[in-house]
């Protein structure tokens, strides 16, 4: 019984009620991009943008995105939860509602929110709901965190035209959340680029080799 309480917590968003307190200072977290030393937390420089995807395990998630020409910087984090500055732990348990997240701080002259939104798409499987591949829980949920209508209407004519693609390829119906962007928190420092520290390190992310129309290529396997 315990164990299936456990599950019933992973796979159901708490309510305010439901949710852990939290804290009310943010917790640690790196200073600077452990693969291109910049500013984890800005400022950053004047005309960048920034996006925020979740898409399973935030490892493999952030990894995808620091390779992209034009992302100036990336970091991870947990969102469109309820629990103030949770810790790892604390979203591992489904009870504070936050998503695990990848921050992409990006140049809109060199890579437009469109692409980034294919290469979202691409990189991992939208169709899962609450779990992606192995990784159960409302932690990896495939979510777009929009900044903007006009992100919005981005993200959601993306989605379309990929749904179109999928359905022709025989796959299921997109679960993608699309939310107004809620408050970011940074995740503690050992995760941040964490498949760069450990090269060997579990990564879950893998796409359904379906190519999204404004996509940036990848394989089967999520990979450029």
């Amino acid at each position: 019984m315990y164990l299936l309480n456990m599950l019933g917590n992973k796979l159901k968003l708490p309510n305010s009620a439901e949710a852990l307190p939290g804290r009310e200072t943010a917790i640690a977290t790196a200073e600077t991009h452990f693969v291109n030393g910049r500013a984890l937390q800005g400022p950053y420089p004047d005309g960048l943008e920034t996006a925020i995807f979740g898409l399973g395990c935030f490892w493999g998630a952030e990894k995808r995105f620091w390779g992209i020409d034009g992302v100036w910087v990336t970091a991870v984090g947990y969102a469109a939860g309820v629990t103030p500055n949770p810790t790892y732990h604390e979203v591992c348990t489904g009870l504070t509602g936050h998503n695990e997240v990848v921050l992409v701080v990006y140049d809109p002259a060199v890579i437009g929110y469109d692409a980034l939104v294919g290469a979202f798409f691409e990189s991992h499987d939208p169709t899962q709901g609450m779990r992606q591949g192995n990784d159960i829980g409302t932690q990896y949920r495939s979510g777009i965190y929009v900044v903007d209508a006009e992100q919005r209407q981005v993200a959601e004519t993306v989605r379309d035209g990929y749904q179109k693609a999928l359905a022709g390829a025989g796959r299921g119906q997109i679960t993608t959340e699309i939310l107004a962007a809620p408050t970011f928190f940074f995740a503690e420092e050992y995760h941040q680029q964490y498949l760069a520290k450990n090269p060997q390190g579990y990564c879950g992310l893998g796409g359904t080799g379906v190519a999204c129309p404004v996509g940036l290529g990848l394989d089967a396997g999520g990979k450029a």
